[in-house]
């Protein structure tokens, strides 16, 4: 189905093209080495390395409305054959002065990569870059709110029908003041495959997290300065089988940046949580991250970081991870002009 749903879009595209008033081309990707020394017993030690290219045309019916059609390819180092997972890109965007939306197959990056570990781990962005569904963003001077699906399984005999659907915001009552409200919600939807299985049930899991903040950035001799602090709150059950199952607790984090250093600690107390998407830590009662990060790379479209982080909990403080990250954005270039 997706492969015809593609084929489809591409022919949409070309039938499109010679009244298209541009073509551009975008080319981006990234470069990560993720090695994780973990202590606890319940969570596993690994490392995460690899190259993801994302190469896409757009096609510009106006200056708020186009189709961009291309492939987003993954090689994990020392894997064969090379590229052995490539996702197709294809979706209509509109962007206009007050709404963004997204219909099809897009990135992720940049719309949904600011969710709380805890309900969203970093892992997404490694493995599966691109949201497969809807996203529509409406934002003002003061508030911004995000709706969105992503399908993540399609149902058939063997396989099982799965979707997330979420929704973020921001609200800062004042404009140039310094506070403001933040909240991040999304529901896994987990079915079972066509062919029925014995004693199998639909499953929902999901989390919300709500959060005061305070933005103190460029107030200081720093360069950055920010504090968040709320609850939590996660929720699972199995259909006919259990109510919700609804664990809490309270998450603050704080961000500081000076020049190419900077410092994110996030903390964590109250209940364990089983998050299918999340951060496997927030399981524990007490946990706190902390995150050294050093940029050695910074030009125009080419962010390059060393980050070191230190993982503690009641069972162990010796858990530790260290990554690179390199990611390279070269932006969208003109390559054509049709004629109306």
């Amino acid at each position: 189905m997706h492969k015809k749903i593609y084929l489809l879009i591409v022919t949409v595209l070309i039938a499109r093209a010679a009244a298209a008033q541009t073509v551009d081309v975008h080319f981006n990707g990234s470069v990560f080495f993720d090695n994780r020394e973990y202590k606890e017993s319940l969570i596993r030690s690994r490392t995460y390395s690899g190259t993801r290219l994302a190469l896409d045309f757009g096609l510009n019916l106006d200056s708020a409305n186009r189709f961009i059609v291309g492939v987003n390819g993954l090689h994990e180092f020392g894997a064969k054959p090379y590229f052995l997972k490539v996702n197709p890109v294809a979706y209509f965007n509109h962007t206009g002065k007050r709404w963004l939306f997204n219909a099809g197959e897009f990135p992720r990056e940049g719309l949904l990569t600011d969710y709380p570990r805890a309900m969203l781990n970093d892992t997404l962005r490694y493995f599966r870059p691109n949201v497969e569904g809807l996203l529509a963003k409406y934002h003002t001077r003061n508030f911004n709110e995000t709706v969105w699906i992503d399908w993540v399984s399609r149902q058939t005999d063997t396989e099982r029908e799965q979707f997330l659907f979420g929704f973020s915001g921001k609200y800062q009552p004042f404009a140039k003041g310094p506070f403001y409200l933040s909240q991040y919600f999304f529901l896994l939807h987990d079915a079972g495959p066509a062919v029925p299985i014995p004693d199998d049930h639909i499953r929902d899991n999901g989390a919300i997290q709500v959060k005061l903040g305070a933005n103190f950035s460029h107030k200081t001799f720093l360069d950055s300065l920010n504090f968040e602090a709320g609850g939590m709150m996660s929720f699972e059950r199995e259909r006919n089988v259990s109510g919700f199952k609804k664990p809490t607790g309270f998450v603050a984090n704080a961000y500081l940046s000076y020049k190419r250093f900077a410092l994110y600690d996030e903390f964590y107390k109250g209940e364990g949580h089983s998050i299918s998407y999340g951060d496997a830590y927030y399981q524990y009662k007490t946990y706190n991250r902390l995150d050294i990060i050093y940029t050695p790379f910074l030009y125009k479209g080419i962010t390059g970081q060393f980050i070191v982080s230190f993982h503690q909990t009641p069972f162990s403080s010796g858990s530790n991870q260290e990554a690179f990250r390199l990611s390279y954005d070269l932006g969208r270039k003109r390559v054509a002009k049709f004629k109306d």
